[in-house]
């Protein structure tokens, strides 16, 4: 089962990859506004960079300082590793995880654009960092460890990554209480971030359990419906994109009827939009804000 979710998983996710969706829609800009994004960060990175994924701003309570170095889970197209880079300098970095190669490509592009000489991207899982021990000051992620099948392995590599006396700062989706059998079965609920998250309690007690301290989980009251605004926007493949930003596409189309859900959204949004008509997702998930430490000694 974990396998078979984590290539749905990372095959629906290379679609919004190497799709046209960015700042420049109002839905995916809604979005971001939505989950905390101010129009003066949104206009300050790549528009590529943002792609309506996000349940959170994990970079505005992060407290990143001058030279630290950040790490992004699930970096996606870069957006807040670009917001992390500018606050940690020229002598910190800011580093990308993530298991989907098309939204390296996509980041790295961006990075190109975004001329900034302290960031960069890795493909991985989450749950099995290419990184030293002890070697991160702050983690964050926004809205991808709800899509790990192994979440206690992935608090345990925050752990083991992390220096002592580092913290975690993440945006996520976690239950407010158990999703109706249906909802937590579907496959387009898993990858829009809802039927794999786990419970504000099981997130607390996980994060505890891997070794940190001041575990504190908040929900921040934005409304998941936010997503549904991204219905309708050109997101396959479109010929916009090419033109714009040479982002790397396929060589023949994807907007026909076996990509994209043989629609004009994402398969990702398409999916999650689909879900949201059937339930107010708001009665049984929030966004939350994550925050915990690793002890010094």
């Amino acid at each position: 089962m974990s396998d078979s979710i984590v290539n749905v998983v990372r095959a629906k996710y290379g679609q919004v990859a190497k799709s046209a969706l960015s700042t420049g829609d109002a839905g995916v800009r809604a979005v971001a506004e939505a989950f905390g994004y101010s129009p003066e960060e949104l206009s300050s990175i790549p528009a590529h960079a943002n792609m309506g994924l996000s349940c959170g701003n994990p970079t505005a309570f992060a407290s990143l300082r001058q030279g630290e170095t950040v790490v992004d889970l699930g970096s996606g197209g870069g957006l807040d590793v670009f917001l992390a880079a500018k606050k940690v300098g020229p002598h910190g970095k800011a580093i990308g995880i993530d298991m989907t190669p098309e939204m390296i490509a996509r980041a790295k592009k961006n990075a190109i654009e975004a001329n900034l000489p302290n960031v960069e991207f890795l493909q991985a899982g989450i749950d099995k960092l290419p990184l030293a021990d002890s070697s991160a000051d702050c983690i964050i992620s926004n809205c991808v460890i709800n899509l790990a099948p192994d979440k206690e392995m992935v608090f345990r590599e925050m752990f083991r990554v992390l220096k002592p006396g580092g913290r975690v700062a993440v945006s996520d989706i976690a239950l407010k209480k158990k999703l109706p059998p249906k909802l937590a079965k579907d496959v387009a609920a898993y990858v829009g971030c809802i039927a794999g998250a786990i419970s504000i309690d099981d997130f607390r007690r996980g994060l505890r359990a891997a070794g940190f301290d001041a575990v504190h989980i908040v929900d921040s009251g934005s409304d998941l419906n936010a997503y549904a605004g991204i219905e309708g926007q050109s997101a396959c493949c479109s010929p916009a994109m090419e033109k714009k930003t040479a982002l790397p596409v396929a060589d023949e189309s994807c907007c026909g009827p076996t990509c994209c859900g043989g629609t004009k959204e994402s398969a990702v949004h398409q999916g999650l939009t689909d879900v949201l008509k059937q339930y107010n997702v708001n009665d049984y998930a929030a966004s939350v804000k994550v925050y915990a430490v690793k002890p010094r000694g």
